[in-house]
C-alpha cells in the first residue's frame, strides 16, 4: 500500500471517528438518520470492495505467506477481527473478482464477473449482494456457456445499480430506480437460471455433484470431518469398519485387540454385567477374558480406530500414490527438550496450528524417530529412523507398566504393539 493510498484510508476512519464522538448521532431527527444509514451503507459497501480488491490484485499463496499467515482466511481474520465464517464470504467474493495474470503477456485477464466487479468497486452492490447474485448461478456453472454467464453478469449489474426495463417504453428502453434488495436480486438469478438451464440436472446429477469431505481445523486437539459420500464409496467404507471391528473374525492385522472368550471376576464386573446375568442373559463373550479387559470404546470410537487401521494399511500399499519420492508418511515434529519434559508444542505434517507434544509421544510409540541436530538453523547431523525401543528396553519396559499406557486403557502390555 503506498503512503497516499494509507492517507486516504487513514482519512476516512479519522472522519468517522468525527461522526461518532460528542453524540453528534443522538441529536439526529428521524429524517437524517435515514439519511446517515444511507451514506453509511455506501461507505460500508466501499470499505468492502476496498478489502475485496486488495486480496484479490495479489497472489492467493505467497501474499499471505509473506504476512505469516497460513491462508488468505486466517489474514482476513487476524487483519479485519472477523470469524472463519466471515472470512470465507470474503474469500468467496474475492474469487469472483480475481483477476489472474497472462503468463506470457503479464497483462490481467477479466474477473468471472466483470460487470458485477464493477458495480462492486462503485459501491452499487457489497459482499452479501455479490454472493445473493452470483450463487444461484455458481450452482449450475458447468451447465452454463461462458457467454451465458456473462450476460447474465451484465443483467445482474444493472439490475444491482438500479437500471431496469421501462414498462412504458420500447423493448429497449430502461429506467433508474431504488436498488434492489438481496432477496430481490437472489430471485432475479434464480429466474436467470431457470430461462438459461431449463432442463436442470439429469436425474441423479444433483446428488452425486455433492459429493465431498471437508477437514475442519483443530480444536481442543482434534479434528472435524464432514461431508457426502456417494451410496457406493459409503457401503465401501462400512465393510472396511466392519471387517476391522468383527469381532468373530480374525480382528484388525497387528498391532490390534483380539479379545478372547474367558471366565471373569464377578467382582470386577460392571453394573450392567451384573445386571445381565441377574436377567439369566447371555454373557457377552468378547469382554469376559481372564484379565476382565473390556473393551470401554464406543461405536463411533471403534469406526474412528478402524478407519486409522484402515488409513495406514492404505499408506503402505504399494499402488499408494508416492509423495516427494516416499509413500505418504505422517511427520510429527517436536524438540527433543520439549519431550522429554512433556511441555511445549509439535507439529504435525497435515494438521492446523500446533499440537500438545502429547501427540508426539503418542505416535512416537507406534512409529519411528529420526533425530535431527540443528544449531541455529542448520542442520549439522542427522541419524537413521529407528524404532523407539530396542528388544531389552521392551522387556523392561513391560515388566515395569504390564498394560498399556494409554490413559484409560487396561490392554496387557503383552498384547501391545511389538516395537522390537
Amino acid at each position: 500500500m503506498s503512503s497516499r493510498t494509507r492517507t486516504l484510508v487513514d482519512q476516512v476512519v479519522a472522519d468517522l471517528d468525527r461522526v461518532l464522538s460528542d453524540d453528534a448521532l443522538a441529536g439526529l431527527s428521524d429524517a437524517e438518520r435515514v439519511e446517515v444509514l444511507q451514506a453509511a451503507g455506501a461507505a460500508f459497501r466501499r470499505v468492502e470492495a476496498v478489502v475485496v480488491e486488495t486480496i484479490a490484485s495479489t497472489d492467493a499463496v505467497d501474499f499471505p505467506h509473506s504476512t505469516g499467515c497460513r491462508t488468505p482466511n486466517e489474514l482476513l481474520q487476524r487483519t479485519l477481527l472477523t470469524d472463519v465464517r466471515g472470512a470465507s464470504r470474503f474469500e468467496k467474493v474475492i474469487a469472483l473478482i480475481r483477476r489472474n495474470v497472462n503468463l506470457v503477456s503479464g497483462d490481467r485477464l477479466p474477473a468471472r464477473w466483470p460487470a458485477l466487479r464493477e458495480a462492486m468497486l462503485d459501491g452499487a452492490i457489497g459482499v452479501a449482494g455479490m454472493l445473493a447474485a452470483t450463487e444461484p448461478l455458481e450452482k449450475v456453472s458447468y451447465r452454463l456457456s461462458v457467454d451465458d454467464r456473462l450476460e447474465a453478469d451484465m443483467c445482474l449489474a444493472r439490475a444491482a445499480r438500479g437500471i431496469r426495463p421501462d414498462p412504458e417504453g420500447g423493448p429497449d428502453d430502461e429506467v433508474q430506480g431504488p436498488a434492489p434488495t438481496l432477496e430481490e436480486l437472489k430471485l432475479l438469478a434464480e429466474t436467470l437460471v431457470a430461462l438459461l438451464d431449463p432442463d436442470g440436472d439429469e436425474p441423479g446429477d444433483e446428488p452425486t455433484r455433492r459429493r465431498g469431505i471437508t477437514l475442519g481445523r483443530v480444536r481442543d486437539g482434534l479434528r472435524s470431518i464432514k461431508g457426502y459420500l456417494t451410496p457406493e464409496v459409503a457401503a465401501q467404507l462400512e465393510l472396511i469398519l466392519d471387517a476391522q471391528n468383527n469381532p468373530k473374525g480374525d480382528g484388525p492385522p497387528k498391532p490390534g485387540v483380539v479379545f478372547t472368550q474367558g471366565e471373569g471376576d464377578a467382582d470386577e464386573r460392571g453394573d450392567d454385567e451384573r445386571d445381565a446375568e441377574d436377567g439369566d442373559a447371555e454373557e457377552d463373550p468378547f469382554n469376559a477374558d481372564p484379565r476382565n479387559v473390556i473393551d470401554g470404546r464406543t461405536a463411533a470410537q471403534k469406526r474412528h480406530d478402524a478407519l486409522a487401521a484402515a488409513l495406514a494399511i492404505a499408506a503402505r500399499h504399494r499402488d499408494m500414490p508416492t509423495l516427494g519420492g516416499a509413500g505418504p508418511v505422517l511427520v510429527v515434529t517436536v524438540d527433543a527438550k520439549d519431550l522429554e519434559s512433556n511441555t511445549g508444542r509439535a507439529s504435525v505434517s497435515g494438521a492446523w496450528g500446533p499440537l500438545p507434544v502429547s501427540v508426539a509421544s503418542h505416535v512416537g510409540c507406534s512409529g519411528t524417530i529420526q533425530r535431527v541436530l540443528m544449531d541455529e538453523g542448520r542442520i549439522i547431523g542427522i541419524t537413521t529412523t529407528d524404532r523407539v525401543f530396542t528388544v531389552h528396553q521392551r522387556r523392561a519396559i513391560v515388566a515395569r507398566d504390564r498394560e498399556c499406557l494409554i490413559p484409560g486403557c487396561h490392554v496387557p502390555a503383552s498384547w501391545c504393539e511389538s516395537i522390537t
